[in-house]
């Protein structure tokens, strides 16, 4: 039997509010982390991603305070990300009472950071977030939430991390972030073909349908999304019985 495919919804947080934007700018606010993360874990969300866009000393402090108590509101896994540099990061947010870590931008920088955190705490606790971009000469990776490219490809890094122990990969198409056009699924169906490891696919969702096809075309393990849950447009229930009906196996 296949693993069920989870819905995951994702929660930017700044300055202790959940923010969501368009191609990672325009933010809006979409309200209080943990009450919408309460909310989420008894609608039926599988697991919670939640980023601190915002990563600076204070934002840490801030950061930290609310995955203590988000821990002790909800029942489900959740990730944590955002400006997590070295294993002291991981083990706070741990000890805070996150299930994983998220890395990005200093797993770029210094790749030896996944093998750190693998060789610590396991690999179920490394979650490696790739953001990318298509360009006529293929797809690259960026830094630092998007503003900076590299020469890095998506699919010769997405190998290497899954070679240096991670436990997942969570793809997010730029392009597709917040426009509500679907799913990046051809590029997540070649890393789906290319990894041995899950891939959460990120950036795009719209409806029901985009869901499905992420799940079939892009061959996705899970489906990371923000504002369609944040702002009413599709709930969690629904979504969840509408997949079931469509042959996708998901935990009601």
């Amino acid at each position: 039997m296949a693993l069920a495919k989870r819905i995951i919804p994702c929660l930017d947080v700044k300055n202790g509010q959940t923010v969501k934007g368009t191609n990672f700018v325009n933010l809006r606010q979409a309200g209080d982390p943990v009450e919408l993360g309460k909310a989420y874990s008894e609608q039926g969300a599988d697991e919670l991603v939640y980023l601190d866009i915002t990563a600076s000393h204070e934002g840490r402090k801030t950061f930290t305070e609310m995955v203590q108590r988000v821990a002790g509101e909800i029942s489900i896994p959740f990730t944590v990300g955002g400006g997590i540099n070295e294993l002291a990061d991981v083990e706070r947010l741990l000890n805070a009472g996150a299930d994983k870590v998220s890395v990005n931008s200093a797993a770029l920088r210094n790749p030896r950071l996944i093998n750190e955190i693998t060789g610590h705490f396991g690999s179920q606790v490394c979650v490696v977030a790739i953001d990318a971009k298509e360009t006529e000469e293929g797809w690259f990776c960026y830094l630092n939430g998007g503003r900076i490219r590299t020469e890095r490809g998506l699919f010769e890094w997405a190998r290497e991390v899954c070679d240096r122990g991670a436990g997942e990969i969570l793809f997010t198409s730029m392009d597709h972030d917040g426009v509500k056009n679907g799913y990046a699924n051809q590029a997540l169906s070649r890393l789906a073909e290319e990894l041995s490891i899950p891939v959460i696919a990120s950036g795009g969702a719209g409806s029901k349908e985009h869901f499905r096809d992420t799940f079939i075309e892009g061959k996705s393990d899970a489906a990371l999304a923000a504002s369609v849950f944040h702002f009413g447009e599709i709930s969690i229930p629904e979504l969840k019985t509408w997949l079931k009906s469509e042959g996708i196996n998901v935990r009601i």
